[in-house]
């Protein structure tokens, strides 16, 4: 998957609705079996959680089966 292609639609720090939406998934989805992973990079602003494409991808490519 090439990120460049993509990355002109998304702020460079993407809040759960725009990660699950960059992913192809549901937010519920997304919160039940990729958020929920320790192994998974987020930054935090406050109290908010925010991911890097980058990061998401590398989590899919780690645990893919």
């Amino acid at each position: 998957m090439s990120i460049n292609m993509t990355t002109k639609d998304y702020p460079f720090l993407l809040t759960r609705e725009q990660a699950s939406r960059f992913l192809g998934i549901d937010p519920k989805s997304f919160d039940k079996y990729i958020r929920s992973h320790n192994d998974l990079d987020r930054f935090m602003i406050g109290r908010h959680e925010r991911y890097t494409m980058k990061s998401l991808v590398h989590f899919i490519e780690r645990h893919s089966v």
